[in-house]
Parts: C-alpha cells; sequence; structure tokens
C-alpha cells in the first residue's frame, strides 16, 4: 500500500500549555445533530447514568472543603476555649466531622469509578459501530471514489478520525459535566460563605480572561506556522527517506541537509515563539490566582475580626477559590477537543454518506451456465463524461479464445477490463456476456466468473496456503496443492520451511516477486473461473522466470476466454486475436502473422522491441 497517509494535525502544545491550533468543523451544529442521532440515540440510557454519577460526584466533592472547614472552626474555637479556661477542643466531634468527609470522598470516587466505566464502555461500542460501518462502506464504494483519494486520505478515516473520535468522546462528555457542576457548585458555596468574598474572586477573572484571550489570538499564527513547517520537515524526511537510494546515486545528500536545514531553523524560530507565548499564560493566570488569594485573606481576616464569619468558612473559601479556576480551563480544553471531535466525526459522516455502488438488483441474471462469450457493443466511455478516452470499440469474443490488447500507454487497454468487470459502467453501448448486459447481473456473482493476475502481485499477511485459498475459502488442501502445481510453484512451497503453512509477511524476503506472481496464479486456478484477465503480468520479471510463468498461464488459460494486456508483445504471439489499441479505438485486429504481415502500427511496434531486445 501507498506509503501516503494523510497525517493528524501536528505541531499543537503538550498538556498544560495552552490551546494550539484546534481544527474545526464545517457545519458543528449539524454533524452534532447527526451524531446523536446515528449513534448516541442508542445509548441514551447509559449516558443519562453517566451524567447523573457524574453530577453525584462533583457534589460530593464540591461539599468536602465546607465540611473540612468547620473541622477546622471546631479546633480554632477549641484552642480559644481552652485559652479562657474551657474544656478544649473536641476530639470526638472533629473526628465525626473527618469520617464524613470520608465517607463523602469514597463515595464521590465510586460514583467517578462508575461513570468513566460507563462512560469507556460506550465510548468503544460507538467506535467498534464505526469502524464496521466504514468497513462495510468501503466494499460498497465506486472506483471512481478512489480514484479521487490517495490511499492515506481513506486511511486517515478509519485510523486517526476514528480514533479521535473515541479519545475525545471519552473525556470530554464527563469532563464538561464536571466542569459545569463544578463551577456552578463552587460558586454556590463560596456564596454561602460570602457574597462580598465571592465578588472580590470573580472580579479577577474578566480581566485574566482577556489577557489570556490576547496572548491566544497572538501565538495562533506561530502555531500554524509551527504545524506547516513541521508537515513540512516531516514529509522532506519522509521523501527522503523512501527515496535514499536516488539521492545516494545523484550524491543529493548535501541539498538534501540543505534543504531540511533550512525548513528546520523555520520551525525552531515558528516553535520557539509559540511555546514561549503559551508559556506566559501560566504564571499570569497564577499571579491572577495569588492576587485574588491576598484579596479573599485580606477580606477574610477583616470579617472574622467583626465575627462575620468563621476561621474555617475563610479556610473553606480559599479552597474553593483556588478550584474555581481550574474547571473554567477545563473547559477551554474540552471546547477544543470537542471541537476535534466533531471535526474527525464530520469526515466520517461524510465518507459514510458516499454514493453507493449497487450490489444487487431485482431480478437479476444468474451466472450459472454461462460460458464466456463476451460482446462490446459500440462502447463508449470516460472516467470524466468531458474528457470520453473509449470511443466507438465493438468486438466479438468466443469462449475458449485467447484475446490480446496491446497499445501504447494510454490507449485505453486495462479501461476495457475494469468496464468488462465492472469496476466503472459504460457511458453508452453494452457490454453483453452470454448474451446478457452485465448491468443485468449482481456485481458479486459477475465477478465470480474472472479471474484476474496483474503485474503488482498482491498477497497479504497470512501463511501461503490462505494466500491461495483466498478467492476459494473452502478448498480442501488437495485443491491447493493440485492448483499450486500446475502454476509450477509447488517445488518452490516444498522448499520454504514450514511449507504450504510459511507465513508470508514484511520479512519474507527469500520470496522473490516471480515467486510471487506463481502464487497469484494458483491462486486464480484455484477459482476455476469462465474469463481470465492477465494485465501484463510478466513485465516486471526475468526472462527464466518469465518462461516459468508462460508455462503456468498456459495451464490456466485452457479452455476458458482469455483476456491478454500485454507489454511485451513476443509473449501474445500465439494469441487468437490481437486488438491493436490506440486512442480508445481498435485500430488493428488480427493474429500475430497477420499484422506483421500489414506492416503497419503493431508491426513497426513489435520491431521497435526487437530490436530493443537486440541492442540488449
Amino acid at each position: 500500500m501507498a506509503n501516503n497517509s494523510k497525517k493528524p494535525p501536528m505541531g499543537g502544545m503538550g498538556p498544560g500549555h495552552g490551546p494550539g491550533a484546534v481544527e474545526k468543523p464545517k457545519n458543528f451544529k449539524e454533524t452534532t445533530k447527526k451524531l446523536i442521532k446515528h449513534y448516541l440515540a442508542d445509548y441514551k440510557w447509559q449516558l443519562l447514568i453517566v451524567f447523573i454519577f457524574a453530577i453525584g460526584s462533583t457534589i460530593f466533592m464540591i461539599v468536602g472543603p465546607k465540611i473540612l472547614g468547620n473541622a477546622t472552626t471546631e479546633i480554632f474555637n477549641g484552642l480559644i476555649s481552652k485559652l479562657s479556661g474551657g474544656t478544649g477542643i473536641d476530639f470526638g466531634k472533629i473526628a465525626g466531622i473527618l469520617l464524613t468527609l470520608l465517607a463523602l470522598y469514597i463515595i464521590s470516587m465510586l460514583f467517578s469509578a462508575i461513570q468513566s466505566f460507563l462512560m469507556t464502555n460506550v465510548s468503544q461500542k460507538l467506535t467498534y459501530r464505526m469502524r464496521n460501518d466504514i468497513a462495510k462502506k468501503i466494499n460498497k464504494l465506486p472506483m471512481k471514489y478512489f480514484d479521487k483519494r490517495t490511499n492515506g486520505e481513506v486511511l486517515s478515516i478509519i485510523t486517526n478520525d476514528v480514533d479521535t473520535f473515541s479519545q475525545n468522546m471519552n473525556q470530554s462528555v464527563t469532563q464538561i459535566i464536571t466542569a459545569i457542576c463544578t463551577i456552578i457548585g463552587i460558586l454556590i458555596m463560596m456564596l454561602s460563605i460570602s457574597v462580598t468574598m465571592t465578588i472580590i474572586s470573580i472580579i479577577i477573572l474578566p480581566i485574566t480572561a482577556l489577557v489570556v484571550r490576547f496572548i491566544v489570538k497572538k501565538s495562533q499564527k506561530y502555531f500554524k506556522a509551527q504545524q506547516d513547517y513541521l508537515g513540512h520537515v516531516n514529509g522532506q524526511v519522509e521523501e527522503v527517506y523512501s527515496g535514499h537510494n536516488i539521492v545516494k546515486v545523484f550524491n543529493g545528500e548535501e541539498k538534501a541537509i540543505e534543504d531540511f536545514d533550512k525548513m528546520n531553523k523555520e520551525l525552531y524560530h515558528s516553535g520557539w515563539k509559540s511555546q514561549f507565548m503559551s508559556g506566559l499564560m501560566h504564571p499570569i493566570m497564577n499571579f491572577a490566582g495569588n492576587v485574588g488569594y491576598v484579596g479573599v485573606a485580606i477580606l477574610g481576616g477583616y470579617l472574622a475580626v467583626q465575627g462575620r464569619i468563621t476561621v474555617g468558612n475563610i479556610q473553606s473559601f480559599i479552597q474553593y477559590n483556588k478550584q474555581f479556576t481550574q474547571p473554567i480551563n477545563q473547559i477551554v480544553q474540552i471546547s477544543s477537543m470537542l471541537q476535534s471531535m466533531v471535526a474527525a466525526s464530520e469526515r466520517i459522516f461524510e465518507f459514510l454518506e458516499e454514493e453507493e455502488e449497487v450490489q444487487e438488483i431485482p431480478n437479476a441474471v444468474s451466472t450459472k451456465g454461462l460460458k464466456g462469450n463476451v460482446t462490446f457493443d459500440h462502447v463508449k466511455f470516460g472516467y470524466n463524461e468531458d474528457k470520453i478516452i473509449i470511443h466507438d470499440f465493438n468486438e466479438t469474443v468466443k469462449d475458449g479464445q485467447k484475446v490480446a490488447i496491446v497499445g501504447p500507454t494510454g490507449a485505453g487497454k486495462t479501461t476495457m477490463v475494469k468496464l468488462l468487470m465492472r469496476f466503472y459502467d459504460v457511458n453508452s453501448g453494452a457490454i453483453l456476456v452470454d448474451g446478457h448486459n452485465v448491468k443485468d447481473f449482481n456485481r458479486g456473482e459477475l465477478r465470480q466468473m474472472f479471474g484476474m493476475v496483474l503485474q503488482d502481485t498482491w498477497l497479504f499477511g497470512g501463511t501461503i496456503k490462505e494466500n491461495i485459498k483466498y478467492g476459494k475459502p473452502d478448498a480442501t488442501d488437495e485443491e491447493v496443492i493440485a492448483a499450486a502445481k500446475a502454476a509450477h510453484v509447488h517445488h518452490f512451497i516444498q522448499t520454504l520451511p514450514k511449507g504450504y503453512d510459511m507465513v508470508i509477511d514484511e520479512e519474507s524476503s527469500n520470496i522473490s516477486q516471480g515467486q510471487k506472481q506463481l502464487l497469484t496464479i494458483a491462486r486464480v486456478i484455484l477459482t476455476n473461473p469462465e474469463i481470465l484477465i492477465l494485465d501484463e503480468a510478466t513485465s516486471s520479471i526475468d526472462t527464466r522466470t518469465e518462461q516459468q510463468i508462460q508455462s503456468a498461464m498456459d495451464n490456466l488459460m485452457k479452455g476458458r476466454t482469455s483476456f491478454i494486456i500485454a507489454h511485451r508483445l513476443s509473449t501474445i504471439k500465439n494469441a487468437d486475436t490481437i486488438l491493436v489499441m490506440n486512442q480508445g479505438d481498435v485500430i488493428e485486429q488480427g493474429t500475430h502473422e497477420e499484422l506483421l504481415a500489414k506492416g503497419g502500427f503493431y508491426a513497426n511496434l513489435y520491431n521497435s522491441q526487437f530490436q530493443e531486445a537486440e541492442e540488449e
């Protein structure tokens, strides 16, 4: 698979360093509605329980400082009483207060653990469903969707976007509930202690917010630059690394180092400025908090002297004052998480709402008993309607015939095969299999009639046996071995450690390109298709291996309608018919000898290849 995966946004900061450049959704409201309707609505009762337990956990935690303040007041009053000749500190009462406080904290912890467990369960189930929906969707999308996007863009939806949704969903929902409850609860508790002290505490917040907003606004452009240059640096490293051999062959090391150094300096400057600006936020907020503490301490002492407030209440208020800014900062962070979550969800929904390829139709024609006669009837096609590449293609192929399609790059050879298998549909005209339009079959059933061997071999991570059985999972071991023998790969498999049970992976360097091609031929032989397509299957193979593969393909083509797209014209001399294509039309047709005798386009093409071979 191409290494062009779309990378997640980079260049943001670690925790506690302020907000970096946050990706925003195009339509927050509409995407949120879809998320609730299609996914969250199915878990409404679990989410309701999460809300209740999150609120309960927060309330029990908020009450704690007030009760602790009562214990402090009791100690203070006991000391005053002792100095006045009284009974002194009532340790029994203090113990009761502290035990009550401990019980509240334990209940709060249990509530928090339960809501965390439930939220994790919901978020993971949602993630599981999303990935399943995406996996099902991929198999229903038309080929034209993937033509317009890189592999990395599709992979990014399945990996980056779903992971972003999962992580942010799990954290943001409970955090936003607890943060809001904490702000409201603390405000109520502060007001219950002293309205005047509460006003002093709150009045500092707008000033702090304005300073922070100014810093964030200034730092955003530096974070954006940092993110951009980090992408450039990563791209340059990936490019040089993947083409390392070419860089060395052409002595491009100094140029690569020079380019990297230039981008790295830009990254350094933008990174330094962004981190410095964001680093100012923490000391500024600390300073504002400390000013608030000083104000509360002075006013609290004054009120305590007047007997309007207890010492324990001052302690409780200072604790509440310290906690008050935490949920506000948390909400700022959560808003960024929600933005990222909804932006990721938006891309997921865009993918899931893409137009699907119709897989099954009513009253579909059955493929049973069909032999493989193929007719192209005035076929016209273009990947874009305004750019037609197949103008008027006509051809009749009888079952069992071997038809070669040749021509220069871009002539339309592979396009004809894609149309035959209904990876795309014709703009006009028709393709018939045994007299039935290919549109009258269910796509999956139609494609079961075809076997394909491509230039690029595709083997997945699994055993050799599993790779050969890919098109026929219920095949017996005897059938697998028979297919391998017909493909001339059985002897090679026996020489491998564990034979047919050897696992193919990235470390399987002892399997050559030619041997991989023989394995794909064995896979096709096992499926026993009516129609065979060979798309330049030997173009990247050495001459000795090509002869082996050619022999295996001859076994494969026996009694089957075969379409051979060939670059090496020497491999299709024995074809029943050779179609010479150029610019979307068949310009010549006949056997190898007939076309050479004509001395036309094919003869020139063949002679040029023959001459190149002699020169080599």
